[in-house]
């Protein structure tokens, strides 16, 4: 089993964004979303960040993509909840790899937007 190593998420300039979503190599794929939803000044450009990891084959990487939402809703206080609503409803159904990650995203987005989105999917 590989060792866990945790160290503070990087934060990217724009330039570097889109170098990462070219290049599409899962391992910076995997972290994207968080690093630009904790760090990013744009919440809009994030989101849309998001929303475009959120369609990507690898399972992690759409489930961080969520996160990546509830990151934003956190740091910003900003979503549009046309947009993210139907991406988070969605991962929830779908990815079922991850479904824990993604409730724990979904409570925070609930929490700091004042939402209550996947209410009746979610127990607890």
């Amino acid at each position: 089993m590989k060792k866990r190593i945790y160290k503070p998420l990087e934060e990217f300039s724009n330039d570097q964004i889109r170098d990462i979503l070219n290049r599409n190599v899962i391992d910076e794929l995997i972290t994207l979303p968080l690093s630009v939803g904790e760090y990013h000044i744009n919440w809009k450009y994030v989101q849309d960040i998001c929303a475009r990891l959120s369609e990507h084959e690898n399972p992690l990487i759409r489930a961080n993509a969520v996160l990546g939402f509830a990151y934003i809703a956190r740091t910003k206080g900003m979503l549009e909840k046309h947009i993210v609503k139907p991406i988070v409803l969605k991962e929830l159904r779908e990815n079922q790899k991850f479904n824990w990650r993604i409730i724990d995203a979904i409570n925070d987005i609930n929490l700091f937007m004042n939402w209550k989105i996947g209410a009746k999917s979610i127990i607890g």
